[in-house]
């Protein structure tokens, strides 16, 4: 029995990764469709994100059923809860990715202001990082890493102050303004998605150590 539940949690946790992994297509397709202005790609970002959904759903449902059936202790509790959490946290990522998609077809017709465009993609990269260190962090059972998104989500969150900067100067250019609010919100979703890698590296912490301890109140900005 105990064989059965230890392959159990080894599946959900396969399927975790693979969760991941959609979520970094979903976001790497939102920003070339932002930085090309392809409202195609953007259209396929949002249905791809059912994809990551019924995997979200799939891992819920697994867990449900684990633990109706098994009463884990110690640290095979403390990974199905740390699972659980991570799961809630990719999904809402792939969701500011479609949100972002949503955004580029509003204004896919404005030529923006390139340095607006870089500095986003700047953050979408920093972004991806925090993704795949969490990820690896996750696997590796690796506390230093988890740590360490602290430090690149000051990454995202200096080039976010570097965005605002810029949009104080040109929002008030003809043709631009609606342009500037909607990247506006994009930003922020990229900001989001920092968070979120951070509250999974938390999760991690929480899983190896046993005390739940916040890396950051930056990670629980409203």
């Amino acid at each position: 029995m105990r064989v059965s539940f230890q392959e159990e949690l080894d599946q959900l946790e396969a399927s975790l990764q693979e969760e991941g992994e959609l979520v970094l297509r979903v976001l790497r397709g939102a920003l070339n469709a932002l930085g090309q202005g392809d409202v195609e790609l953007a259209d396929d970002v949002i249905a791809f994100d059912d994809d990551v959904d019924r995997q979200y759903l799939q891992i819920e449902e697994g867990i449900q059923s684990l633990l109706a059936r098994q009463t884990p202790v110690a640290i095979d509790l403390r990974l199905v809860l740390a699972i659980l959490h991570t799961n809630l946290h990719l999904e809402r990522m792939a969701d500011y990715a479609v949100t972002m998609a949503k955004l580029t077809k509003l204004v896919a017709d404005v030529e923006g202001d390139p340095m607006l465009m870089q500095t986003l993609q700047e953050m979408g990269e920093r972004a991806e990082e925090m993704i795949r260190v969490a990820l690896d962090a996750f696997a590796n059972r690796d506390l230093p890493a988890a740590e360490s998104l602290v430090e690149l989500d000051e990454l995202i969150d200096r080039s976010n102050r570097r965005f605002v900067e810029r949009v104080v100067e040109i929002v008030g250019e003809p043709g631009l303004r609606e342009w500037v609010l909607r990247m506006v919100i994009v930003s922020r979703t990229l900001e989001r998605i920092g968070d979120h890698a951070v509250d999974i590296g938390e999760q991690i912490a929480y899983l190896l150590t046993a005390e739940f301890r916040e890396f950051t109140d930056a990670s629980h900005r409203g």
